[in-house]
């Protein structure tokens, strides 16, 4: 609620004559106090700003479509730049980056897993979010996606190489932080899982979004790997071989 000072003013119309009389001369006293303390040497001229007439409802459409940045957020730094579109860009991605350095220190305990695989390696990459209903957002699922198949073209499991993999529109860390800015939330890749080689076979599970098994094997297809991740995912085994148990377990 905004606070202003209110004046009220009362009074009483004796006749018609009288308040019309009132009035006039209400009206001719403003007009002589107008012209008084006009300055005579100084002439008004209306401007319009170059800034917001140089900004165009396709512009703010093309840099919306560019960044994912709101309207408003657009109109502004396009005002800002005079109608440069690649400039206004620019200056959403650095604002983004800012966005999301301060939003990395918040908890991100949701998110997905998504699954890629190229040849015959598959990843599972684990990305992380504050809320579920960021979670089944479009713009979040799209991302998970574009980091497993980024993870699936690189050797090794390291967040930070993933991060620094070019991706379209830029590296998989300058699309995460437009994400950032986009959304409003914590938004980070925590891990990555791949498994395979020329002379194995793999195969993956993900069950809702939150559970991912990734299985290699020697011999036998893709398909049987998957059948082995969702039995993997419904029993949750502590040891995957044999070999794997302890002998204090199986005594």
């Amino acid at each position: 609620p905004h606070t202003s000072d209110v004046f009220v003013c009362s009074f009483v119309i004796p006749s018609h004559h009288q308040f019309t009389m009132k009035i006039v001369a209400a009206l001719a006293l403003t007009a002589s106090m107008a012209t008084a303390f006009a300055p005579n040497a100084i002439p008004f001229t209306a401007r319009q700003s170059t800034s917001l007439s140089a900004v165009s409802v396709a512009q703010i459409k093309e840099l919306r479509e560019a960044t994912g940045a709101g309207m408003m957020d657009c109109k502004k730094v396009l005002t800002e730049f005079d109608g440069d579109v690649e400039k206004a860009a620019e200056e959403l991605r650095k604002k983004g980056l800012a966005q999301a350095d301060k939003k990395s220190s918040r908890i991100a305990a949701e998110g997905k897993i998504a699954m890629a695989s190229v040849g015959g390696k598959t990843v599972l990459v684990e990305v992380n979010c504050e809320t579920d209903f960021v979670a089944k957002d479009d713009s979040f699922t799209k991302f998970a996606g574009l980091a497993a198949e980024a993870a699936a073209g690189l050797d090794g499991e390291d967040v930070e190489a993933l991060m620094a993999a070019s991706v379209e529109g830029g590296t998989v860390e300058s699309v995460r932080a437009g994400l950032v800015s986009k959304i409003g939330e914590n938004i980070q890749v925590r891990r990555v899982a791949a498994r395979g080689s020329d002379s194995t076979t793999t195969g993956a599970y993900v069950h809702m979004q939150r559970i991912g098994v990734l299985v290699e094997i020697e011999g036998g297809t893709p398909e049987l790997c998957t059948d082995i991740a969702m039995h993997v995912a419904a029993m949750n085994p502590a040891y995957a071989t044999k070999d794997d148990v302890p002998a204090e377990d199986i005594e």
